[in-house]
């Protein structure tokens, strides 16, 4: 089954609901700010490739900041967002449904969570459990990217057994919790993240103060 469709619609909708001023869990951005980034990662080369080369990033971080700047009104802000949701144009790349799964699964549920769960009083998502399976899926081909810079092994734990290996090390830290939520301790989003650890204290502290995510 294909969740980026809908959970595109479930980003714009939280993102036209928050409006243009609302904080979010990305460092430095407003809500203007994550609209405008989603917007042009499908849309301008420059900006995609600078999530993944560290050379280009400070183009695509102006390129950001200058259509956020554009973002005077409501009006402009909801017809960006608006223009997000109606998807990636004819020619983009993201019109293929397996590069579309692979890079927006998950990059549209973290973003969703960065703005909900910004606020001081939120709650997590009821998930289909297809859709935490797939979101499970895509976090298993990633995890050692993720932690590479955790110098610890690391255990990726749901509730209801599955376990995957992140990382290995002479000690080890489980982390343990539902697919969305390991998904954000993954993300960097660690106070934000509903997930409890297994291991000796002193591994569980040095994870607690690593670096983890992109």
């Amino acid at each position: 089954m294909h969740f980026v469709d809908p959970s595109r619609e479930v980003l714009a909708e939280t993102l036209l609901a928050a409006g243009p001023d609302s904080p979010t869990l990305c460092k430095g951005w407003q809500t203007r700010d994550l609209a405008a980034h989603l917007y042009l990662r499908e849309r301008k080369a420059a900006v995609g490739l600078g999530l993944l080369i560290k050379r280009l990033s400070k183009a695509s971080d102006q390129a950001t900041a200058e259509l956020a700047a554009t973002l005077k009104t409501p009006e402009d802000y909801n017809k960006l967002v608006y223009s997000f949701r109606a998807g990636p144009s004819a020619f983009s790349p993201m019109r293929i449904k397996a590069l579309d799964e692979s890079a927006n699964l998950i990059e549209y549920f973290v973003h969703t969570e960065d703005v909900r769960r910004a606020v001081d009083r939120w709650a997590p998502r009821a998930l289909d459990e297809e859709y935490s399976d797939a979101l499970w899926d895509e976090l298993v081909k990633r995890a050692a990217i993720l932690y590479r810079g955790v110098d610890l092994g690391i255990v990726l734990v749901r509730p209801s057994g599955p376990r995957h290996v992140a990382k290995r090390a002479p000690v080890s830290v489980a982390i343990v919790g539902e697919p969305g939520e390991l998904l954000m301790h993954a993300h960097g989003r660690t106070r934000h993240a509903l997930v409890t650890f297994e291991g000796q204290p002193d591994a569980v502290a040095l994870l607690q103060s690593a670096e983890v995510g992109l």
